[in-house]
């Protein structure tokens, strides 16, 4: 298990080739799924620890390109990224 911080923008002290993976721990929360639609870019799904909300982060290798507003079953949130929606 690693543990990540962000700045709001890119992965902070990380190399351009890593990628977070399951159970990892990316701004307080835990990431429950990886989905790479690239090499580059892909979406690591998130459990807010608090609200147990779904939170998205779409990658850019370490630099976050987009984030999705919460969601509710960890279903919904890949749903919308396979579809386009994030």
């Amino acid at each position: 298990m690693a543990i990540y911080q962000s700045d709001g923008k890119k992965l902070i002290d990380v190399e351009y080739d890593v990628v977070p993976q399951i159970n990892d721990i990316i701004d307080g929360m835990m990431v429950l799924s990886v989905d790479m639609k690239s090499i580059e870019e892909y979406a690591v799904f998130l459990l807010e620890p608090l609200s147990r909300h779904i939170i998205c982060y779409i990658f850019d290798e370490i630099f976050i390109i987009g984030k999705s507003d919460e969601f509710e079953t960890l279903n919904d949130a890949i749903e919308a990224w396979k579809a386009g929606e994030i």
